[in-house]
């Protein structure tokens, strides 16, 4: 199943789930781009949202406005659906309308291998090779794998710290998809925020706080995030071509 957390306000960008990608609200644009894949169920603290779902035939569910996360709001959603444990829950951002499936399948396919082979994993996400100039802005996460291809840490910050400066410095900038069994979604959200992740701003911190597993897949994406009108107007110029 994926789940698409939908938090109406948002402080860098009002209201901007909402906002017009080329004909359709930014939600709904995001939940077409995956719909192919598997069902498609909103996770939203919106009435509003609520209703537009279902306008467009999707289902929605009515969630907590306190929830910190995006995560913390689909594991209220998936639990009141009462999923078995083992149901692969893929959490998109509803700020992807451009988020080409290919990606999305990379992720299920890493979850269902951790789940056939019993991998120590809490967590599989994936990322995207990114220019020097893309790393410098913090919208953009980065992040460190190990040699097994689990992320060591994420950060807004440029990291690596290339300190002999080679002129082709490539980065691996994180794409906001995140993949669990229902167990583990659950495991998660019991741990309490982090410090690192309150610094950052980044839930996925949360799990390798507390010395659990994240496996990354590598991916190839035009897609990003769209957090800013700079990112929208961004997106709109390369997609609409």
């Amino acid at each position: 199943m994926i789940v698409i957390p939908a938090r109406l306000n948002s402080s860098r960008f009002e209201n901007k789930i909402l906002v017009d990608i080329l004909g359709l609200p930014m939600v709904i644009k995001t939940a077409m781009q995956v719909s192919a894949l598997d069902k498609v169920v909103i996770a939203t603290d919106s009435l509003e949202v609520l209703d537009l779902a279902k306008i467009h035939g999707y289902e929605a569910v009515l969630t907590s406005n306190v929830h910190q996360s995006g995560t913390d709001r689909i594991n209220e959603a998936v639990n009141k659906l009462d999923l078995p444990d083992d149901e692969i829950i893929i959490n998109v951002q509803a700020d992807e309308p451009f988020i080409e499936p290919e990606v999305v399948k990379s992720v299920i396919n890493r979850v269902k291998e951790v789940k056939k082979n019993n991998e120590n994993t809490m967590i599989v996400s994936c990322y995207k090779k990114i220019t020097s100039d893309l790393a410098d802005d913090p919208n953009h996460v980065k992040v460190i794998l190990d040699e097994n291809s689990n992320a060591i840490y994420f950060s807004r910050a440029k990291i690596p710290y290339h300190r002999d400066h080679y002129e082709n410095s490539s980065y691996s900038g994180h794409l906001g998809i995140y993949g669990f069994t229902k167990k583990s979604l659950n495991d998660f959200c019991s741990l309490k925020p982090s410090k690192l992740e309150k610094i950052e701003k980044l839930e996925q911190l949360r799990a390798i706080d507390n010395g659990y597993s994240i496996a990354m897949v590598e991916v190839n994406s035009k897609s990003f995030g769209i957090d800013t009108q700079e990112d929208l107007e961004n997106a709109l110029k390369i997609f609409k071509k």
